[in-house]
């Protein structure tokens, strides 16, 4: 069963912006969950992009996308979003949104749910 679906990604030019989703299936309580981004880059490991908790919400970001993506989430709709503008070409990856019932946590392995991934590409 997947617990997290992700829409969005595509081919961009750099400088422009691309939104991605992730939704819970039903059989997840999502607004018990804070949600999780990271990406993979071909040949690197998964880094952590961006965070956002169950409540509050707070948010974290990696230094690397601070002030370019925006990461939110409407528990009402069980989806989570990252806003990313003024892509670079360093930005393209595979994209992952993930659940944890942590408070916080820019651990991977930490994570229960992970969505399907979404490749991003930005050109320059």
């Amino acid at each position: 069963q997947e617990y997290l679906v992700q829409t969005g990604g595509g081919l961009v030019e750099a400088g422009g912006s691309l939104r991605l989703s992730c939704a819970a299936a039903s059989g997840l309580t999502f607004r018990s969950y804070s949600v999780g981004w990271f990406r993979q880059a071909v040949g690197k490991e998964r880094e952590f992009v961006a965070f956002v908790s169950a409540s509050d919400p707070m948010t974290r970001y990696a230094d690397s996308v601070k002030g370019r993506f925006a990461v939110s989430r409407d528990n009402a709709k069980s989806s989570a979003y990252l806003q990313m503008s003024s892509l670079k070409p360093e930005d393209t990856a595979v994209y992952y949104c993930a659940a944890t019932p942590q408070y916080f946590s820019s651990d991977g392995r930490t994570y229960h749910y992970w969505g399907q991934g979404t490749q991003v590409t930005v050109s320059s």
